[in-house]
Parts: structure tokens; C-alpha cells; sequence
């Protein structure tokens, strides 16, 4: 189960160093050549952490992998440090993620569940977290069921009904906090048979080995205006965090097409 994890980690350079890390109540973050990746902490910090030292100056690797830790807080760091390689403007490029020059662009237009309005009207879909205005969005044209990761809402499925909505669906949408609770791995595995499977939020790390494991779509976040992303996580802006950077679709034919230009 950990193999997803340790290829993400052994994709990551040894010459990466975690320059600054830091963790506010919404996020964790870790600076490296110029990238700053983030992530989404879950709340359970009871179990002792792996790493009592001071990881600055560490390798990124070394810092990232504190994904293992189930301190979840402490596994969030681990997440944001993957994402400090995968989600760095220029290593992204590399892999075939659409980026554009300018500091902002508008959400809407790499945002997956606007994406795909089309697309999964009248299909089955699953949604694993419940996100902001799914239910609006969604539920008028498709067969939609939301499983919650945590603070179910109304009509919510409970994280075990995984096991018996996945398998059926035509279309699955992660939230990519299961990479810091170890949910994914199996919840990729149950989602085999879907059209497409999707990982989404500004955590989802843009990791081509993903695909490998099952994903079809990462939807995830590139932070652009740096200072600002970390004046917001330190709590000295109060504004949200997509106002740094843009969302991003990256999607397993990017990948391949990427790879044959290489080629």
C-alpha cells in the first residue's frame, strides 16, 4: 500500500533541499528552488510524530516523507514538501500541465466539476469529500452520492460506503486530502471501473506516477505569488488561498503527449 507514496517520494531530485516550512491552521507549506507547495492538514495530531527535529535545510525527499506519519499534521508537511517538486511552475511544464503566464486566471476554467457538466449528465458519479456547492452543481444532472472525508453533511455516505458506490460509478472525483488519512491507494483501487477517475483540491499533487495508480485527472493548484500564499497560511492576509496562484487540469493524455515529445 505504501508503493503509491514511495514513488512520488523517489521521483522527487536529492539535490532538493526544504528551504522554509511552516503550517498555519488552514495549511501546511514547504518552500523549495523557487516552488512552494502546500496542503490541507487533518484534524488528528494525536500520535506521536516521526520527526522531532528541525527539517529545514533537509532534503525535500527526507521531508516528504512524513506522508507516511499518521500524525496527520505531520503528514500534511509530507504533502506539501511533494508538492513543492511535482507542483513547481517549471517542473509541471515539463510533465505537459497547461500553465499560463499570467499571476491569475480565472477558476472556473480548469475548475473539474464545471469541466465536466457535460460530460457526466445522466452517469452515476461518486464524490469523495463533500465540496463547496457540489450538491448545487451536480445533483440536478447526474446520479450523484457524496461520501464524507470529514463533517458529513446532510445525505452524506460515510467513508465505508466506498467499498459499494465506487465499483459502480461511471465517474469519481478523490479529494486529495485521502493522500494525508492513506485512503486513496484502496479508493483508487475500488474506482478502477470508472470512466474516469479524478483527484481534486489544492493539495493534489501533479505526480504522473498517479496515473499509474489509477487516476485519470489531477486537479490541483500551482501557487504563482509565493509571499502572498505564505503571508495568507501565516495569517497575515485573510483571504483565500486561490487568489496566489491558478488551478490546474492535468490529464493522463497531457502526460503521454509530453512523453512523446520527448521521445
Amino acid at each position: 500500500m505504501w508503493e503509491l507514496y514511495d514513488r512520488m517520494i523517489e521521483g522527487i531530485p536529492h539535490d532538493w533541499k526544504a528551504e522554509e516550512i511552516f503550517r498555519g491552521t488552514s495549511f501546511a507549506c514547504v518552500l523549495s528552488n523557487n516552488g512552494l507547495g502546500i496542503a490541507e492538514p487533518r484534524p488528528y495530531d494525536l500520535r506521536k510524530p516521526l520527526q522531532t527535529k528541525n527539517l529545514e535545510g533537509a532534503s525535500l525527499r527526507e521531508v516528504a516523507a512524513c506522508i507516511k506519519s499518521w500524525n496527520f499534521f505531520e503528514a500534511a508537511t509530507g504533502l506539501a514538501a511533494i508538492n513543492a517538486y511535482y507542483n513547481n511552475i517549471d517542473v509541471a511544464r515539463s510533465f505537459g500541465v497547461t500553465i499560463s503566464e499570467s499571476l491569475h486566471i480565472e477558476d472556473r476554467i480548469f475548475d473539474p466539476f464545471i469541466m465536466s457538466q457535460n460530460t457526466i449528465r445522466g452517469k452515476k458519479v461518486t464524490v469523495v469529500g463533500h465540496f463547496p456547492h457540489i450538491t448545487q452543481l451536480m445533483a440536478p444532472i447526474c446520479d450523484l452520492s457524496i461520501i464524507a472525508v470529514h463533517d458529513p453533511q446532510q445525505d452524506d455516505y460515510p467513508l465505508s460506503a466506498a467499498e459499494f458506490l465506487l465499483p459502480e460509478s461511471d465517474f469519481v472525483y478523490i479529494s486529495s486530502s485521502t493522500l494525508i488519512d492513506k485512503t486513496m491507494p484502496r479508493l483508487l483501487e475500488l474506482s478502477r471501473n470508472a470512466q474516469t477517475t479524478t483527484i481534486v483540491g489544492p493539495s493534489t499533487p501533479l505526480a504522473p506516477v498517479l496515473f499509474s495508480f489509477g487516476a485519470h485527472d489531477l486537479s490541483g493548484f500551482v501557487v504563482k505569488d509565493r509571499s502572498k500564499a505564505k503571508n495568507i497560511i501565516r495569517g497575515a492576509e485573510n483571504t483565500k488561498i486561490f487568489a496566489t496562484g491558478q488551478k490546474v487540469a492535468f490529464k493522463i493524455h497531457q502526460y503521454q503527449q509530453a512523453l512523446d515529445r520527448k521521445n
